[in-house]
């Protein structure tokens, strides 16, 4: 393609992430002061010039043809492919055209893709239960429902090849949308228990409809499972029976009511689930009531601040209020496993993981049988971290073949182990701010990973083990870990070994008084993020040192300071604000944005990891006004996204949304699960299984073991499984 391209028009609706958004997601963290008042490096603290922020680009070709239905089906529509975008050649994977970017309150996939709505906020899970009625919803229905804001999505094999188990989590509640005449002053007990109940995590089975790439709901089916703010939970690990996790409705320090704020997660080798806490700060309520200087340090090192909560729960539970209850917030902030095939089992907090705002953990198995999880801490100028388990992964071939043998057999390995932090060094000299590419070519780098805690082994001066894992961001500032732009979601590359790290943004950085740019956050008032490649060491997920590289930095691609792996910036998509990630089993890496500040609503989009085409990028999705696209999940047949928060808008209420999505008319926005799939790849009629199929958690025959990478293949296109 000769020539820059002319990108299509960055449009003026829906820029960026809302203040209502702010508001009920995290408590609008970032209109507070950063908790992170270490002195810490920041990436090395190579940077010492700052800069003025660029000017985005004005683009001079008009999006046309993909104006919003808005009726039930029709939320869905087809965009008109980016036509000035030409990709001759796509890699495995990436046979699709992308679409525009769009500011339609729908749902957008590609020409030649079909979609639907799998399951939508209030839908039933259990027989029996009341049909979603949002004027008259309740508690006890709601319980039995799909809960609100669906985040992480994540799908399981079942011994039936037709059904699968859908895995989400329900990360937070916008009472103003959910709620008739809700006033945020004066919340109703029963609008405050129906908010309970709408957290959590669901555990849905559901079955492929024959002749197309959608899912239904089983409504029956004995796994299926509701986890909500009054499920309980276990404590486990060495903070487990901790005095500072013990409370008066808990004097064992053991057994916790509920999770808060879940983000994203990931599948274990072994058949379970991780799921993560995350902004838990915003639901305790009267932390200025908390004097003592060491407590209160340690809450305001974790945002916890003020007199009421914004939902003011601490008026119908004393456990949200920290004058009644000062330890119950340590009780919240941790990596989460659940056994979905368990369906009596009780979800484990797995403190040996440590106790931040977790956005997610996901796994990869070392060369000698360990496993890491690699988890990232969702806050300006916070820490990525890294656990290492002591004992090593067994495997289902030395489980028995179950996949129940399989998980018990691994059901401590989380418990037990090291927990790192990193620190990152650029190789080239001091950075400008602007974005600019360093004289070597590549914003890279060396790290190494410190260690915090390993069994009840502190190496923090001051801290004991247990200290390290419950106020553990206090025990990275003493270690000079390095202060990151928002490190969200990391994900192991099935096919590599590669870590891939989304760092969303940070609009704080280079402001006086702050961090400036440098190798690995080379932009100043950092708008747009970008995603970190890192390499362990010998290809090794339990080696100590790291090398690193920026695989792409955000943005208009017409703008200088973006980068795309090297590749030509006339062939990609404009990207914003990366957050998820997923590989395909082509190595692919699939993106989720959330709060894009280039005009256009967020969406998923799609990389070349590897090879010629290397960072090439292409728009699969665009989401409905006001809504962030979560998941992703890509597998052989479908892609899935967690459509969150439609409709979340300044200004939308119950009685005046924003967003009719997905049914249509005048109807309330209902956050929903949402399947795209290409037509000539529709699912074939359900088939019976047969002998000698592999059990769920076995490798077929000539497969690697679960965790392990898949060795290259090769392939035309399509879609492709991911590695989630």
């Amino acid at each position: 393609m000769n020539g820059r391209r002319t990108l299509l028009t960055l449009l003026t609706d829906g820029v960026g992430r809302s203040r209502r958004t702010c508001q009920m997601r995290c408590g609008d963290q970032c209109s507070h002061p950063v908790p992170n008042e270490s002195d810490n490096d920041y990436i090395g603290d190579i940077i010492t010039s700052a800069i003025s922020r660029r000017t985005l680009l004005q683009a001079s070709v008009v999006v046309g043809g993909a104006a919003a239905l808005g009726v039930g089906a029709n939320a869905f529509v087809k965009a008109p492919p980016a036509s000035a975008i030409s990709f001759p050649g796509s890699p495995a994977g990436m046979g699709w055209t992308p679409i525009a970017p769009s500011t339609a309150d729908a749902v957008i996939v590609p020409q030649g893709f079909d979609q639907d709505v799998v399951i939508r906020w209030g839908d039933p899970i259990f027989p029996k239960t009341p049909a979603f009625d949002p004027n008259n919803q309740t508690a006890a229905a709601q319980q039995r429902q799909w809960g609100y804001n669906n985040d992480y999505l994540g799908f399981l094999p079942t011994e039936d090849p037709n059904v699968l188990l859908m895995l989400a989590n329900h990360e937070y509640t916008d009472e103003y949308i959910m709620f008739p005449r809700y006033n945020p002053a004066a919340p109703t007990r029963e609008q405050v228990e129906i908010a309970w109940a709408a957290h959590g995590l669901s555990v849905v089975a559901v079955r492929k409809v024959a002749g197309t790439g959608n899912l239904e709901p089983i409504l029956e089916h004995r796994l299926n499972r509701r986890f909500h703010t009054q499920t309980r939970f276990e404590l486990t690990g060495p903070v487990a029976g901790h005095e500072l996790v013990r409370t008066s409705a808990d004097q064992s320090g053991r057994s916790v009511l509920g999770t808060l704020n879940n983000c994203s997660g990931g599948l274990t080798p072994w058949g379970t689930w991780l799921t993560a806490e995350e902004n838990f700060n915003q639901y305790f309520g009267n932390a200025a009531a908390v004097t003592e200087p060491v407590a209160a340090a340690r809450l305001k090192r974790y945002g916890i601040s003020g007199a009421a909560s914004e939902r003011k729960w601490e008026r119908f539970d004393n456990r949200f209020d920290l004058a009644e209850e000062p330890n119950e917030a340590n009780r919240f902030g941790w990596i989460v496993e659940v056994d979905p095939f368990d369906p009596q089992s009780t979800p484990k907090k797995r403190t040996a993981l440590g106790r931040f705002k977790h956005e997610a953990a996901n796994i990869a198995v070392a060369k000698d049988g360990r496993v890491a999880a690699y988890m990232g801490d969702d806050e300006r100028f916070d820490y990525f971290y890294k656990f290492v388990s002591a004992n090593k992964m067994v495997a289902a071939s030395r489980a028995a073949g179950s996949r129940a043998a399989t998980a018990r057999a691994n059901s401590d390995l989380l418990d037990n182990g090291t927990l790192y932090v990193a620190k990152f060094t650029g190789n080239s000299g001091a950075m400008d701010g602007t974005g600019k590419l360093p004289a070597d070519g590549r914003f890279d780098g060396t790290g190494e990973w410190i260690k915090l805690a390993s069994g009840t082994q502190s190496f923090v001066e001051g801290m004991s083990a247990e200290e390290v894992y419950l106020f553990t961001r206090q025990a990275a500032d003493k270690m000079g870990a390095t202060k990151m732009d928002r490190p969200e979601d990391a994900e192991p590359s099935p096919r590599t070994g590669k870590v891939y790290i989304a760092l969303t943004n940070n609009t704080d950085r280079g402001k006086a008084g702050k961090a400036g740019a440098d190798e690995a956050n080379p932009r100043n008032l950092n708008k747009h993020g970008h995603v970190l490649e890192l390499i362990e060491d010998g290809n090794d997920s339990a080696a100590t040192t790291f090398t690193w590289n920026l695989f792409l930095v955000a943005g208009d691609p017409n703008d200088p300071t973006t980068y795309f792996g090297g590749f030509d910036k006339a062939q990609v998509s404009p990207i914003s604000c990366p957050d998820n990630v997923a590989f395909d089993e082509h190595g692919n890496l699939w993106i989720a944005t959330d709060g894009s500040q280039l005009g256009a609503h967020d969406g998923m989009f799609a990389a070349v990891a590897e090879g010629a085409s290397r960072g090439q990028l292409k728009q699969f999705l665009s989401v409905p006004k006001g809504a962030e696209c979560c998941g992703p999940w890509v597998d052989a047949e479908r892609v899935a996204a967690a459509i969150q928060h439609p409709g979340e808008t300044d200004g939308a209420s119950f009685e005046a949304p924003s967003s009719h999505w997905p049914d249509g008319g005048t109807s309330v926005p209902r956050p929903s699960i949402v399947v795209a799939w290409p037509r000539a790849a529709a699912t074939p009629p359900p088939v019976t299984p047969t002998p000698g199929q592999p059990a769920p958690g076995q490798p077929a025959p000539g497969q690697p073991a679960p965790g392990q990478p898949t060795p290259p293949k090769e392939s035309t296109g399509g879609l492709a499984k991911t590695g989630r």
